[in-house]
């Protein structure tokens, strides 16, 4: 019989196992201080930004899936920030995952920095710019080799610059 206490006690397993879980992921650690090197106020930020990239960058909103020419991008070049310009992906790392967003298996080496979000209840990893702070996506452990890593990033708040 299933009682009040079981589903508690159940709950909060899954919880600790969840939260243990996360802990897993590929993680290149925020500044302590939590400043960047491009600062803007929300009304430049605002002025500087399109009303999707606002959203996505700054308030950490996510596109809806297959909605983003870059998904489809497939010619040589670097994925730069849409925030401050900083290369942030070579496009010999994106891949097809079939999510609907533009995905990449690694970073350029001091481009990306993570933190944990617990947005979702479930812990996951979030991705930002290193330089700026703007939101990119979420990384996960289904991508391919070499890392196993999936970074699946909003297109919006990405440009390409062709090689």
């Amino acid at each position: 019989m299933i009682t009040r206490r079981t589903i508690l006690l159940g709950g909060g397993a899954l919880l600790v196992l969840a939260a243990a879980g996360g802990t897993a992921y590929y993680r290149v650690e925020a500044k302590s201080d939590g400043s960047f090197e491009v600062t803007h106020t929300e009304a430049e930020w605002r002025a500087l930004l399109s009303d999707a990239q606002y959203a996505v960058l700054r308030k950490e909103e996510t596109e809806r899936p297959f909605t983003s020419p870059l998904n489809d991008e497939k010619r040589d070049g670097v994925f730069h920030c849409a925030g401050c310009d900083l290369p942030l992906y070579p496009s010999e790392t994106k891949f097809d995952s079939g999510t609907g967003w533009p995905s990449f298996y690694a970073p350029l080496e001091n481009a990306v920095e993570t933190k944990q979000d617990f947005s979702l209840l479930l812990p996951r990893t979030e991705v930002h710019c290193r330089r700026c702070g703007g939101h990119l996506g979420h990384i996960f452990n289904d991508g391919p080799p070499p890392t196993g890593k999936r970074h699946c990033l909003n297109g919006v708040a990405l440009t390409f610059v062709p090689a």
